[in-house]
């Protein structure tokens, strides 16, 4: 695929910055407050793919509400010091930041917390929207999560719309909103879920993804 794109929109966590052990810290005294035994670091990089609104009332049942004020508290108070860009992500912005794409962040977590890292790493500048969890009338995967982030670019959606992102939900968004999904870093062997939506695209990292868009 040779066309140059007219929107990328990215995934956020563990695309653009390193997330899980945050994430997981942050689920570990959820689950003890809870009464459930913490999952393991793999079983949260496995599990956690869904919104706070979306995950935690399978999880927590009635009381989900109470867990996700407790999980953001924890979240909080630690992100933005353990918070730490992946490796070549600041040059990929760089680079494509003054090159004349539409760029835009749709992620499941939860919007305020998004904009605040956003912010803290000075990369609030590149994008013109940052769209997290309940920004939107419903969270990724659904399409009303991708028309937010396109909001006001001018495209509608389509293969020139490219959705970037670590996971096989993130392809499955992509299709869903009938964008290019792309994958960056390698796939998750044990994730099902790429052979029901394969990535359009791959890259091994974001050195990779920025190399293929300058030799559009």
């Amino acid at each position: 695929m040779n066309a140059a794109p007219r929107a990328l929109v990215f995934d956020w966590d563990n695309t653009l910055v390193d997330s899980w052990e945050t994430i997981h810290a942050a689920l570990v005294p959820t689950f003890e407050a809870m009464g459930l035994v913490p999952w393991t670091l793999a079983e949260t990089k496995a599990r956690v793919r869904h919104s706070l609104r979306d995950a935690f009332p399978a999880l927590f049942g009635e009381r989900w509400d109470e867990a996700r004020r407790l999980y953001l508290d924890s979240f909080t108070a630690i992100h933005l010091d353990r918070l730490r860009p992946l490796a070549g992500a600041a040059e990929l912005l760089a680079e494509i930041g003054s090159r004349g794409y539409y760029l835009a962040v749709l992620s499941n977590k939860t919007g305020r917390i998004l904009r605040r890292e956003a912010e803290h790493l000075g990369w609030s500048r590149y994008f013109a929207r940052l769209v997290g969890a309940g920004d939107a009338s419903a969270d990724k995967p659904d399409p009303a999560a991708m028309r937010l982030a396109l909001e006001g670019s001018g495209v509608a959606g389509g293969e020139a719309v490219w959705y970037i992102g670590d996971t096989a939900f993130d392809l499955q968004c992509a299709a869903l909103a009938g964008c290019t999904g792309v994958l960056l870093g390698a796939a998750d062997p044990a994730d099902s879920g790429f052979a029901k939506y394969p990535a359009r695209l791959h890259f091994s990292a974001c050195a990779a993804l920025a190399r293929h868009l300058k030799g559009l």
